[in-house]
């Protein structure tokens, strides 16, 4: 195989356990799998937020401080794959900016184990981009994650068109804004629903999505994400 970051050759480790499709096929390296800051150990029990990453004073018992300003939120639980650590950054920004739809084949087979934490759902919604950034891209990062899943994807949500990115705001811009998207035509009424997203960092994308959806009828709504910043 092709490692899809650095290119090298590389022979994936085999065992019973791979043969018989029990373990998740990589599409990195070893060396380049070692760059990648997998999230363990104690975890804020609603975000996700790893607690060996965290000072003590940004900790509340089995919650981060962000956390508990949320409060009782709509947004269920959210459980990340990797740290965002220098390596997860390079690779995300040449996955989303630069255009190289095929580095979210990197995520996908970890993904579809972190979901089986959070299952049963009905259906996957994935975060939607505003149609001038995925005609910029050329792709929702949000929803390639989504394939091979193996669940049903929803498109609930739709985002309003000239909407600054997330990206170009301060942590206390993304907190203090309003609405980020709007419901399609999709009924949600009684779902639980598991979005997906590429990076959370202060919550606010997913915890607007949740809040969109929850209004409409949502039973509960959890989310997965790539990173954790």
């Amino acid at each position: 195989m092709h490692c899809l970051w650095c290119h090298s050759s590389f022979v994936p480790k085999t065992n019973w356990q791979y043969l018989f499709g029990i373990t998740t096929k990589t599409y990195l390296c070893p060396q380049c799998s070692k760059r990648l800051e997998e999230i363990q150990g104690p975890l804020c029990d609603k975000c996700g937020r790893p607690f060996n990453h965290l000072e003590p004073q940004y900790r509340q018992e089995n919650l981060c401080t962000d956390c508990v300003r949320w409060g009782d939120g709509p947004l269920t639980k959210n459980r990340s794959l990797y740290v965002y650590n220098d390596f997860l950054q390079e690779v995300i920004s040449k996955w989303k900016f630069r255009g190289d739809a095929e580095l979210s084949k990197l995520f996908t087979p970890q993904l579809k184990k972190l979901i089986k934490q959070l299952e049963p759902f009905d259906f996957i919604v994935p975060i939607p981009l505003s149609y001038e950034r995925s005609y910029e891209r050329g792709f929702n990062q949000a929803k390639l994650l989504t394939e091979g899943l193996q669940y049903p994807i929803v498109e609930a949500l739709v985002k309003p068109i000239n909407s600054t990115k997330q990206s170009k705001k301060t942590r206390s811009e993304r907190l203090e804004q309003k609405e980020l998207f709007h419901i399609s035509s999709v009924d949600v009424t009684n779902k639980t629903i598991l979005l997906v997203d590429d990076i959370y960092t202060t919550g606010a994308t997913l915890y607007s999505a949740a809040k969109i959806l929850k209004e409409h009828g949502a039973k509960k709504v959890f989310s997965v994400t790539v990173a954790r910043g």
